[in-house]
């Protein structure tokens, strides 16, 4: 083993996507998103 691969095995994760989350509820949650940020933008008359 390298150095290199020696401090990414140690290193902790500190979050993000990971591969077996909850799909559906990351695909609810970037479309919510994508809605409140398409009613901002029409109530700041910016569209």
């Amino acid at each position: 083993m390298t150095e290199t691969t020696a401090i990414r095995a140690t290193r902790t994760r500190t979050g993000g996507p990971s591969d077996g989350g909850n799909k559906l509820f990351e695909h609810i949650a970037g479309w919510t998103l994508v809605v409140v940020v398409a009613m901002l933008i029409t109530q700041l008359g910016l569209a």
